[in-house]
């Protein structure tokens, strides 16, 4: 059995407490991913990476209380119907900060990516030794060596 099946919701004060519940660890999920998402735009991934731990147990606290919701939709709905517009608003606020932060760090990965792969190509340019063809194109060469592969350094 599942927490969400677990939950039953038979009065005001549980959907109450429920939605409450819900909202406040998506106000603490939204607040972890934004301060991820800043101190990775500045280019402190350790620090902004550093809670994954703590953004894992607020999503799959958020998951449970969303299954716990969906499961007692219709009774609060009829209990406590104040709340719904609030969690609706705050869910779809929860949603864009995921997406801007989905958007940082993707853009990140591929600047470092990028990066990364300027340094190699600069690394193996100056490696192989320059030699030209007749008509000024560098000749081709069967079996040639590659340069050593990048190496690098978590420790920064």
């Amino acid at each position: 059995m599942s927490a969400a099946q677990k939950i039953s919701v038979t009065d005001r004060d549980g959907a109450a407490h429920l939605v409450e519940d819900v909202l406040a660890a998506m106000e603490d999920l939204k607040a972890v991913l934004e301060a991820e998402t800043g101190l990775v735009r500045v280019g402190r991934f350790r620090d902004g990476l550093s809670q994954d731990g703590r953004k894992s147990e607020l999503s799959a606290a958020y998951l449970r209380g969303l299954e716990a919701i969906k499961a007692n939709a219709v009774a609060i709905a009829r209990l406590v119907p104040d709340l719904v517009p609030a969690f609706r608003d705050a869910h779809a606020d929860l949603h864009r900060v995921v997406e801007m932060n989905q958007t940082v760090l993707a853009t990140a990965r591929a600047v470092s990516e990028s990066v990364m792969k300027g340094i190699a190509e600069e690394l193996d340019r100056h490696t192989k030794p320059t030699i030209y063809a007749p008509a000024g194109a560098a000749p081709r060469r069967q079996g040639q060596a590659r340069s050593e592969p990048l190496v690098m350094s978590k420790q920064l």
